[in-house]
């Protein structure tokens, strides 16, 4: 019996990338997303991005 390619997927990113849940008030979450589509990201790479961006300025 072979792997169904979501299986391979699912391992692959189990192996690859760390998950974080994430909790927002009712309504940010379309807020966030729509900001995200504003600029051609997909949300997880918006907030990563402000993630980032907010590490960068702490340390200066």
């Amino acid at each position: 019996m072979s792997k169904t390619s979501a299986e391979v997927k699912n391992r692959y990113n189990a192996k690859a990338y760390d998950r974080i849940s994430y909790s927002v008030k009712k309504g940010d979450k379309e807020r966030y997303s729509q900001e995200a589509k504003k600029r051609g990201m997909s949300l997880n790479a918006f907030i990563s991005m402000c993630v980032e961006q907010y590490i960068k300025h702490d340390g200066e």
